[in-house]
């Protein structure tokens, strides 16, 4: 090899591991467009029914679409976004947008977060001061964090992937090149929805540096529980109160919550409506489980506990301006971990139980899955969306879970 080619070589790998500043800007004639397509709605009759049995609601998307047409404006969130510093790099072939904001206190513990379908970084953006700036929102200097969150394939400004592969795994192993690459030998991560496989997929990995690691949806459902659930014959004998209701939760879930997941897992091309209309994409994001479903609903029916108007806009919004509708949906096709199920986690655990999640963990269930649990919390409010819904909650419960690896 000459030295001409040797330093062609460097250059090349320099460029590949490069680290570019990003800002959020799209022009009005887009936010026009948008506007004019969701007055544009061609609107279906009601449902016959006088509850959510047959999906979204006619009432509750009509009064998203009167508001998201009228009253709501996205450059506040841009101007949001933008305010945080925003990055891009390029990991195994596909540009990865990402979050980074760095602490004033000393020895803050780094933490990668991953958000979830149909989610985005707006979900976490709420914990962003409370975790690197804590001596303002009633912690200790000591709880201080480095934070990063990465848009993951597909999603927001992130690549969308042009071929097969980018499963919870690989997105798990760039997550790992990713803090590399940000200097960090050591680190945490944390993650809910999608964003908490992809958390455990890394704790599976263990790659050099990372401690541990924290999730609000753990895949902690013993063997014999799946077993249950997947025969529909109910559920065994003698289980205690708390794994009585969780599994009624699940089997409540697979029953009639899994549709969205069941299409997009098969065909997910085939959703070429949420490319094409705000509407249809609006109610396609927001036909989630029940519980989240209903905390949405409230929102639009003038509520302010846990979700705004213009959280659940925000969050639509970044999807339909970055046309990642079907690039986010993939995900669900190339996964092929089951869901709740152990995945065999080695490292630190920490887990947090909020109670109107997919379901509320057990204890016992918890302690089986992760050999080494170093927090466990029953929480009385929040639900799947956790670092959206009670930002304050989630915040406390990473400086517990995390305190005893800094």
């Amino acid at each position: 090899m000459t030295a001409a080619m040797s330093s062609k070589i460097g250059f090349e790998a320099s460029v590949a591991k490069a680290i570019h500043p990003f800002s959020v800007g799209f022009p009005d004639e887009v936010l026009l467009d948008l506007r004019r397509r969701i007055l544009a709605t061609r609107w279906p009759e009601r449902e016959t029914v006088s509850d959510s049995s047959q999906g979204v609601q006619l009432a509750t998307i009509q009064k998203l679409a009167h508001y998201w047409a009228t009253d709501y404006d996205w450059r506040k969130i841009e101007a949001k976004l933008n305010a945080l510093p925003q990055f891009v790099t390029e990991i195994d072939g596909l540009n990865i947008h990402f979050i980074h904001v760095r602490s004033k206190h000393e020895n803050a513990l780094p933490v990668i977060i991953t958000h979830g379908w149909p989610g985005s970084i707006i979900e976490q953006m709420k914990i962003i001061d409370p975790l690197t700036n804590p001596t303002a929102h009633g912690g200790n200097a000591a709880d201080a964090f480095d934070v990063v969150i990465p848009s993951m394939p597909g999603y927001g400004f992130s690549g969308k992937p042009t071929a097969t592969g980018w499963d919870p795994t690989r997105i798990a192993r760039a997550w790992a090149v990713l803090m590399k690459r940000l200097g960090y030998t050591k680190y945490v991560a944390q993650g809910g929805d999608w964003g908490a496989l992809v958390t455990e997929q890394l704790g599976v990995l263990a790659p050099q540096g990372l401690l541990g690691i924290h999730t609000n949806m753990p895949s902690a459902v013993p063997a014999e529980i799946m077993g249950a659930l997947h025969t529909g014959k109910g559920a065994p004998q003698g289980l205690s109160a708390d794994e009585s209701r969780a599994f009624d939760r699940i089997a409540f879930f697979f029953a009639h919550g899994l549709s969205y997941a069941q299409q997009m897992a098969n065909h997910p091309q085939t959703l070429y409506g949420i490319s094409d209309s705000p509407v249809g994409l609006a109610a396609w994001f927001i036909d989630h489980d029940l519980l989240s479903y209903e905390l949405i609903t409230r929102a639009f029916d003038g509520q302010r506990e846990g979700l705004t108007r213009d959280d659940i806009l925000d969050n639509i919004t970044i999807a339909w301006l970055t046309n990642t509708g079907i690039s986010g949906a993939r995900l669900y096709r190339e996964n092929k971990l089951p869901f709740f199920a152990p995945m065999g986690v080695a490292i630190p655990v920490a887990i947090s139980a909020f109670p109107d999640e997919l379901y509320q963990a057990p204890r016992s269930w918890v302690e089986r899955a992760y050999p080494k649990l170093i927090h466990y919390n029953k929480l009385d409010k929040g639900g799947h969306f956790a670092a959206f819904e009670q930002p304050a909650l989630l915040t406390a419960e990473m400086r517990a879970g995390f305190r005893t690896l800094r």
